[in-house]
């Protein structure tokens, strides 16, 4: 199946590719200065001045959405190398010593990760150092590393025992050679497809903890302090609840496509059953 045969990637690669031309062009050009106060143009709703209306303080929203998105894909992306990097050499690890005391104290340790959501861990964090982009990064990349540690293990496992592997030890390359020449190269695909489906969650994750107030803190723009916000004025102007869920969902969606196609891609599986 060539990629351009799968709808879910295209739709997925179209809309999260628009926000993060948005994010990057954000870096040398938005409407208006995201910062910018203009209270006689306040609560507007989308016109030809302001594309996509203005909030509470008259900030362009449409500025605000595109420097949003610069820091919720840029807290998603690092959150998620942070669980990639450490989680899927742990997993590797786990199955090459399955059964073992290794593999017992790496398991152990991400039951104990998962029973602290993202916005506890970012709470534990913040209430010692402070609320901030640096520490939601920290907190959402240590809740996706028992992700990727127990998705690496559960796939490496079922290769372990195939032919190729036991070729390679008789061979005599140690386990750790064998787990980076050998079955990492035959994970990665399955790899990437979580890490798209982290990436989405991820801007979930940022979205929440900036609500609550423990993100990106003022003034860097963030869609999840948008939200709330606009919590208070979605009667008098709807528009500034609106656009940022909007741009969330959308983008949410798009990295959830673009894994799904992603996955029937790489899949060689799905592949020879469509054929």
């Amino acid at each position: 199946m060539r990629w351009h045969h799968s709808r879910a990637l295209l739709i997925g690669g179209t809309l999260s590719g628009v926000f993060v031309l948005a994010a990057l062009l954000s870096y040398l050009w938005t409407p208006y200065s995201f910062e910018a106060m203009n209270i006689p143009a306040k609560l507007q709703p989308p016109g030809a001045a302001h594309w996509l209306g203005t909030d509470h303080f008259g900030r362009d929203i449409a500025s605000m959405i595109m420097a949003g998105a610069r820091i919720s894909l840029a807290v998603a992306f690092l959150a998620v190398g942070i669980g990639m990097v450490v989680g899927v050499p742990l997993g590797l690890a786990a199955a090459a010593r399955s059964g073992g005391w290794l593999d017992e104290v790496i398991m152990r340790g991400n039951d104990l990760v998962f029973a602290f959501p993202s916005l506890v861990i970012a709470i534990l964090i913040t209430a010692v150092f402070g609320p901030g982009a640096v520490n939601a990064i920290i907190a959402i990349g240590i809740f996706n590393i028992p992700v990727f540690a127990r998705l690496t293990r559960g796939a490496a496992l079922g290769l372990w025992g195939r032919d190729f592997i036991l070729a390679a030890r008789v061979a005599g390359k140690s386990g750790l050679r064998i787990s980076v020449e050998h079955i990492l190269p035959n994970i990665s695909s399955l790899l990437i497809v979580q890490g798209t489906i982290q990436f989405s969650l991820g801007i979930l994750a940022e979205a929440g903890l900036s609500y609550v107030g423990l993100g990106a803190q003022p003034p860097a723009p963030s869609w999840g302090r948008m939200l709330a916000d606009a919590q208070t004025m979605v009667t008098l102007a709807p528009h500034m609840a609106l656009i940022p869920g909007l741009a969330i969902v959308l983008t949410v969606l798009g990295l959830n496509l673009m894994g799904d196609g992603l996955r029937d891609l790489l899949d060689p599986r799905i592949r020879v059953g469509r054929r």
